[in-house]
Order: C-alpha cells, then sequence, then structure tokens
C-alpha cells in the first residue's frame, strides 16, 4: 500500500489482521491501516508466523541430544 493507492499487481491490498498489531510495517492510511510489505496479511499468518513481523521473535528450540546410559555412568565415575 501506498499513498496512491494499492502498488499490488493485482490492485487489491486487504486491511491488516488482528496479529499484525505492534509491527511496524503496518501504516496508517484514510482507508485503514494496511500493511507495507504484503498485499493480503491473513495469507501469511496462515500457516503459523508471518515472516515480515517485526513484532515476533523466533525462539530457537534446543535439541537434547540423545545420551547413551552406558557411557554416561562411565563419565559418572571418574
Amino acid at each position: 500500500m501506498s499513498a496512491k493507492g494499492c502498488s499490488y499487481s493485482e490492485g487489491i491490498c486487504h486491511k491488516i489482521v488482528e496479529k499484525c498489531q505492534g509491527c511496524n510495517r503496518g501504516a496508517e492510511y484514510s482507508t485503514g491501516w494496511f500493511c507495507s510489505a504484503c498485499p493480503d496479511p491473513s495469507v501469511k499468518w496462515k500457516s503459523g508466523n508471518c515472516n515480515m513481523a517485526s513484532h515476533v521473535s523466533a525462539a530457537a528450540e534446543a535439541k537434547k541430544a540423545k545420551i547413551n546410559p552406558l557411557k554416561a555412568s562411565k563419565r559418572a565415575r571418574r
């Protein structure tokens, strides 16, 4: 969305969804709040978090390595 209107090739920009509240990419125009990065924000949130959202941080999950109990008991004896 720009000051001249929707710059998307199909010409239809959708208003931001509730999950987009607080994002730095949202901009207010006379017709409402629109995303400056995506013409249809609901599609970005369909399968999880939006990859363009500035207010959501991706938490890296630490994977626990599988420990061999026999080796762990030998290490504990040292």
